[in-house]
């Protein structure tokens, strides 16, 4: 062996020799510390399989059996909170901060205790343990709303959610609907509001409203005026303290939530989920993550997407059953890049909307030829590796590049899963290769308790929802009228499991035209097999209509084309029978207006911008380029736009709580403008 080595390297100066020798360890020391590759769990070319009926299934089931749960002494929403007592050893369970301060935590032994004394007040106060006490929270997200949750679960009760940004006509509505007769809320705002609706006589049957923060004493008496007892929750818990109940606990077919969906037109429906609903989702979840992620009580989550939803309450659920931690929001969203930081969550459950934001920002910061080149090289790399089934944070590229934006996140994400509304392929692909953590993409809706597909593990191809979680199946039903037929794998989407809600409240109609006899979940999406089992959304069948032509039109598979215009942050498509074509609303985008203009020639504010008519032509334009590309046939696109400086939100009523646009109100908020562009456009 010395021989070898004094034939090679002898001739070598020293200098030489020390460049190969260092070179040959660096190489060494690559191939020892290199990244192994995770290989996929399942064939990825087979990912999901086909049952009786034409119905596919996940290939996580055994003989097509439907997952009921994950955890045997997890079968109720209760059990779960008394399981993640038991593995974290009491440990920390609900973190809350003030500005500028580090998250101070709730134990799980604290939030049971909690729940069993606001429990006992609500049964003092003339509740009954049974499916018949109806109790409404009223608040944002933040540890007392999981304490009164829990306090209706403990006691075999009922919760049901009221929006923050439902607005006045729904709250009353829900109230009144689900006879509710005991409101939770956090702020004396909002207990004023509850009153003065008594006041009214709008809600005559409201008796009792528990404050979660301090009020005054005028407060009180002007309840006791109209009849509504007001108490804090302090006094509350403490009169359930004296008044102490044993629990009684719910089996899992009781109802555990009455969740409102908010609706785009119409009063909003009641969803009646079992706590069988919401563990078979929770266990349907666990398993298709199973290998590669499971929560620990080191585990810690972010609360800010709304509890009054089933995103996030599914994703608490699979938090406590594991025993891990669950950290909220200060309550402003302009907080929570802050709260995000400082809490360092390893589950990140999130939105399209905001995944946008993180991905338009990196792109406008890489203005120079050079950075934008540097850019695409480091998602491209990063990717190839993802291909490979190398997820870390720890290349050139993440401490030259993609560190900041894993910090943005709290730089411990190892777990990202959006859903809610689509994600653009290029967004995805660019945060597959960014952020190094797993991220997965899942589909579904309240009356399917929140999800009923998600991407497998190892599957890093975008434009896909994933497959049928193990607690359901999915089958696609036809629909002539648009020309889809499930013989060509195309057709309605429709869930059936454990996890498909029981009706909607007091609406038999309605239930009847979302569940059919078969206990099949109509969605109103339109899907498509892909060759490999995936479940692609490729159209909506509510919300179409006819032009005067007769074609059929779907406005959203329209408006989710054209916001693929890098100058488009939000459209809406709107249409009429008696017209020919369609006209649209054009939000652009703050960030890539301006520079856009300037190159064109043109200056101003944003409001200016909007006004002008060369502005508008080039975006019209570039909208209808992006349509073409997307497929678009002529009578699809939209033949003149009306430009808007200010964005649809939730608080200017054009957006449902859950970010989806209000067809109906953005109608008539642009009604004026609507008339102009059809008055103004020949046919």
């Amino acid at each position: 062996m010395l021989f070898i080595f004094n034939f090679l390297f002898s001739p070598l100066p020293t200098p030489a020799l020390i460049c190969v020798l260092t070179f040959g360890a660096a190489i060494f020391l690559w191939l020892v510390n290199r990244p192994q590759p995770t290989l996929p769990h399942v064939d990825l070319n087979k990912q999901s399989v086909g049952i009786e009926g034409g119905a596919r299934g996940s290939i996580f089931q055994k003989d097509n059996d439907l997952l009921h749960y994950y955890f045997s002494d997890a079968k109720t929403l209760y059990e779960i909170f008394q399981r993640g007592l038991a593995v974290s050893d009491n440990g920390p369970c609900l973190g809350y901060r003030k500005p500028n301060q580090p998250y101070r935590w709730l134990s799980y032994k604290q939030v049971s205790d909690r729940a069993e004394y606001l429990g006992s007040c609500l049964l003092h106060k003339g509740h009954t343990p049974s499916q018949d006490s109806l109790v409404g929270i009223f608040a944002q997200n933040r540890p007392e709303w999981v304490i009164s949750e829990f306090a209706c679960y403990t006691y075999s009760m009922v919760a049901v959610p009221l929006y923050d940004t439902l607005g006045a006509e729904a709250v009353i509505y829900i109230i009144n609907k689900a006879d509710i007769t005991t409101v939770i809320c956090d702020t004396p705002q909002k207990a004023l509001v509850l009153i003065s609706n008594v006041e009214k006589g709008l809600t005559p049957g409201l008796k009792l409203v528990i404050l979660m923060d301090p009020f005054e004493e005028d407060l009180k008496k002007r309840g006791e005026k109209c009849g509504v007892e007001i108490l804090s929750l302090f006094d509350a818990e403490n009169l359930g303290k004296e008044n102490f109940r044993k629990p009684v606990p719910p089996a899992p077919e009781d109802l555990s939530i009455i969740c409102f969906t908010s609706g785009t037109t119409g009063d909003p429906k009641g969803a009646m989920l079992t706590h069988a609903n919401i563990v078979s989702n929770v266990s349907g979840f666990l398993k298709s993550v199973e290998g590669v992620f499971q929560p620990s009580p080191e585990d810690v989550t972010i609360s800010y997407l709304p509890l009054a939803h089933m995103f996030d309450r599914v994703v608490q659920a699979v938090v406590y059953s594991c025993g891990a931690k669950v950290g909220f929001f200060q309550g402003d969203i302009r907080l929570l890049p802050d709260d995000v930081k400082t809490l360092k969550p390893t589950l990140f459950p999130t939105v399209p909307r905001l995944l946008n934001k993180i991905y338009d920002k990196v792109q406008n910061e890489a203005k120079t030829p050079l950075k934008k080149f540097l850019l695409n090289l480091a998602v491209a790399s990063k990717f190839s590796e993802v291909k490979k089934g190398i997820i870390r944070r720890d290349s050139l590229w993440d401490k030259l590049i993609f560190g900041k934006i894993q910090e943005s996140l709290g730089g411990k994400v190892r777990f990202l899963i959006t859903g809610a509304a689509p994600i653009s392929p290029p967004v995805l692909t660019f945060l597959r290769a960014a952020m190094g953590c797993l991220v997965f993409e899942a589909y579904g809706q309240t009356e399917g308790t929140a999800g009923c597909t998600i991407t497998l593990p190892g599957d890093w191809k975008s434009g896909h929802v994933g497959v049928p979680m193990a607690c359901n199946h999915v089958k696609l039903e036809d629909v002539p009228d648009m020309n889809y037929f499930a013989v060509n794998n195309e057709g309605e989407i429709c869930i059936r499991g454990p996890n498909v809600f029981k009706g909607y409240l007091k609406d038999p109609e309605k239930t009847q035209e979302t569940l059919d006899k078969d206990g099949w979940l109509h969605t109103g999406d339109i899907g498509r097999w892909l060759p490999n089992g995936a479940l692609k959304v490729i159209d909506r069948k509510k919300n179409i209509f006819k032009l005067a032509q007769g074609e059929y039109i779907a406005p959203e598979k329209i408006e989710t084309i054209y916001i693929r215009s890098s100058l488009v942050s939000q459209i809406f498509v709107h249409g009429e029978t008696l017209r020919s074509f369609l006209v649209g609303v054009v939000v652009p985008d703050p960030d890539a207006l301006p520079s856009f203009a300037a190159k064109i020639g043109v200056k101003g504010s944003i409001e200016e911008l909007c006004q002008n008519q060369t502005i508008k032509k080039a975006i019209l334009e570039d909208i209808q380029k992006t349509g073409t590309e997307g497929g678009l046939k002529s009578f699809e696109q939209v033949k003149c736009i009306h430009l808007h400086p200010e964005p649809f939100s939730i608080e200017n009523g054009l957006l449902t709580p859950t970010l989806k646009a209000k067809r109906g109100d953005l109608a008539k908020h642009f009604g004026t403008q609507i008339k102009s562009l059809y008055e103004n456009t020949q046919e």
